[in-house]
């Protein structure tokens, strides 16, 4: 995440800022853009200018400091933004827990999106694809069970995630090292990209089964395996997480959360001169060769970071190893993100998805 600044003094803002707290100037973020830009109030009720831009209509209830493009080149006549059209389902406003949680699981999708407008893969919405468009059931288990899950693009979140209490309990239930709720979101999502970037295109499929097993496999016997034997001895030398251990398709959503964990760590370092300017999404240069230097940074910096979290008391930023076949899984998820980047939707794949 890069460091943003006031267009109008040049205060350092963060990317949830809607309010420069040093000119009082109201602020919004430009997906379009990707920056913040200056919001007047001119318009009727406070919204933005409406010249060019309104706020989104989730910005009370979800805090939500994202703009809608009057000129939106798609001509979609909405009132939410591009991260907030993608929520399918959300709690009732009647629903005090639900909703408070829903607007810190908002927060977290809003980085999501950024990130991947970012890595410019394509964001396909269930308005244009009803069969796998990305879709987000923000559910509240506060009068019924909710079990976070992906299901052909739908995904699913247990907004009781959103409780750092509640998912600390989990965290240390389930005998993980790291579980937030863009962790989830990254992961789910990285189900849904598999229709899109893998699919039933055969040499990339082919490539795939190669590194992280047959994606077809039977996935409620490989989900009873996993939890009454737990994930394999020495599993680290080949997973990036015990969970990886369980399916392909759940090595492939681990291995794409933990790329999009370092791109968006790198970018956010280089912003503020803690990596080289290499490391930023911007960076004209792509190709295979460019996942080696980004290991080559990321590596370091890691290390860094995990001592600089241990001198001030804190749990490592980064608990885990990467080892040589998880390297090579991971250069699989950038080659495939990079060739979206680079071809566009033509050069992707198409498929079919598994509950996960």
């Amino acid at each position: 995440m890069r460091d943003f600044t006031c267009p109008k003094c040049g205060q350092h803002l963060a990317f949830e800022n809607s309010l420069c707290l040093s000119c009082g100037s109201p602020l919004g973020y430009s997906f379009e853009k990707g920056t913040l830009v200056i919001a007047d109030g001119s318009g009727p009720n406070g919204r933005a200018d409406l010249t060019h831009y309104r706020r989104c209509a989730n910005f009370g209830i979800a805090q939500c400091n994202w703009l809608v493009d009057s000129s939106d080149a798609a001509g979609r006549a909405t009132d939410l933004c591009a991260s907030c059209r993608l929520t399918r389902t959300r709690p009732s406003d009647a629903d005090v827990v639900g909703m408070t949680a829903f607007a810190v699981a908002e927060n977290a999708k809003r980085r999501l999106v950024a990130e991947l407008h970012e890595l410019r893969l394509p964001i396909v919405g269930r308005d244009q694809d009803p069969a796998f468009g990305l879709a987000f059931d923000l559910l509240s288990s506060t009068y019924e069970d909710v079990v976070t899950g992906h299901e052909d693009g739908v995904i699913t979140l247990d907004l009781a995630e959103s409780d750092d209490v509640r998912r600390e309990q989990l965290r240390v239930e389930l005998d993980e090292p790291y579980r937030t709720l863009l962790g989830h979101f990254r992961h789910e999502t990285g189900h849904a990209y598999f229709h899109r970037l893998v699919g039933a295109w055969i040499p990339r499929r082919a490539q795939f089964i190669e590194l992280f097993g047959d994606p077809d496999a039977d996935y409620q016997a490989a989900l009873d395996r996993h939890y009454q034997g737990g994930p394999p001895t020495n599993w680290s030398g080949q997973y990036v997480s015990s969970y990886a251990t369980m399916h392909p398709s759940e090595d492939w959503a681990e291995t794409f959360a933990h790329y999009l964990h370092i791109r968006d760590t790198l970018d956010t370092a280089a912003s503020f001169g803690l990596a080289p300017a290499a490391a930023k999404f911007d960076l004209v240069h792509l190709g295979p060769s460019r996942f080696d230097t980004l290991i080559g940074m990321w590596l370091p910096l890691a290390w860094s970071l995990n001592m600089i979290n241990r001198s001030m008391g804190r749990a490592d930023l980064y608990p885990f190893v990467l080892a040589h076949p998880v390297l090579e899984k991971m250069r699989f998820v950038h080659t495939v993100i990079d060739a979206a980047a680079e071809y566009g939707t033509a050069h992707l794949g198409t498929g079919t998805h598994r509950s996960a």
